[in-house]
């Protein structure tokens, strides 16, 4: 078993094993500080010829294509397809042996399945991105009843670390006045720390999935991650869900 398979995270929720899924962590690639080792995002000033030998690993270990995206803090879905780079923020397949693919670093990756195993989606959530509605254009491309969809919700920013402005609570409270609940008061009187997970979880009840799995980390104080308000200078690592081949 290779380096990276033992530094794979895999989603601890009830999906059928029809569906895989795992998170990369820093460990098991090539590239030198202060991108090491295993930076899987080619738009971070990373050496091009590194990152290529980080993903290949990824796509050899996994035995599975991942399908990279170009992202923008929107809410474009994409068709999951490794032979083109698409410029949105999630993607959706129902093809075996294609994997949806979100890098973060700090933001959220939220990961999708079906009860059935026939469908998957992945997005990549800042908060932008969330209260833009990139969950819900990823759920309607699922094209799925709300009770038959699992989610699972990956590593990042956690609600200790995650200081912001006024203007982000307003940007969620706008449209969903309880979100209120996933904020207090910050150290500084114009700021408010964050609960990003809350409000996926709030936005997600929303649309009628209640069944959230995953929360609970920390990318800022969890040093198997990168994290861009730890170090603004450094990687990205990836989380992905797939269809196994039948």
């Amino acid at each position: 078993m290779s380096e990276l398979t033992h530094s794979l995270i895999n989603p601890d929720w009830p999906a059928p094993a029809s569906v895989r899924a795992c998170v990369t962590t820093r460990d098991g690639g090539v590239s030198l500080p202060p991108y090491a080792t295993f930076n899987l995002g080619d738009h971070v000033g990373d050496d091009p010829a590194a990152v290529a030998e980080n993903r290949r690993r990824l796509r050899d270990t996994l035995d599975t294509q991942p399908a990279w995206l170009q992202q923008v803090h929107g809410t474009h879905v994409a068709d999951a397809d490794p032979a083109h780079v698409a410029q949105a923020d999630a993607s959706w397949t129902d093809q075996p042996g294609i994997a949806c693919c979100v890098m973060t670093a700090d933001c959220l990756p939220v990961l999708f399945c079906d009860r059935a195993g026939t469908r998957v989606a992945a997005a990549h959530a800042g908060w932008r991105g969330l209260a833009g509605g990139v969950l819900e254009a990823t759920l309607e491309r699922l094209g799925l009843a709300p009770e038959e969809v699992l989610v699972w919700l990956g590593p990042a920013i956690g609600p200790h670390a995650f200081e912001v402005g006024l203007e982000v609570r307003d940007a969620f409270t706008d449209l969903h006045p309880h979100a209120a609940s996933a904020f207090v008061p910050g150290q500084r009187p114009d700021k408010l720390m964050a609960d990003i997970y809350a409000l996926a979880r709030i936005r997600l009840a929303a649309c009628g999935v209640t069944a959230v799995y995953g929360g609970g980390f920390c990318t800022v104080n969890d040093p198997r991650f990168f994290s861009y308000r730890r170090t603004p200078q450094g990687g990205r690592f990836a989380s992905l869900v797939w269809l196994a081949a039948r």
